[in-house]
């Protein structure tokens, strides 16, 4: 059971830092394209270890994503 808080905290972690790495790339693409390509990037990175994140909690309850 405290792997599934581990993995629910860390999707949690994760979610938030991927909205922050969005909206920085969002706020960015007319001032600086290579820093925003930078931050869709690591987004993108943080995407996919989310995604794996959802398929090792998929017996517990899922984060909601919104």
């Amino acid at each position: 059971m405290k792997d599934a808080k581990k993995i629910i905290d860390n999707q949690s972690r994760l979610l938030t830092r991927y909205k922050t790495l969005v909206e920085q790339a969002y706020n960015l693409r007319q001032t600086d394209g290579a820093l925003s390509d930078f931050s869709e990037y690591k987004a993108i990175k943080l995407l996919h270890k989310m995604n794996k994140l959802k398929f090792l909690a998929r017996d517990f309850n899922p984060v909601q994503q919104n």
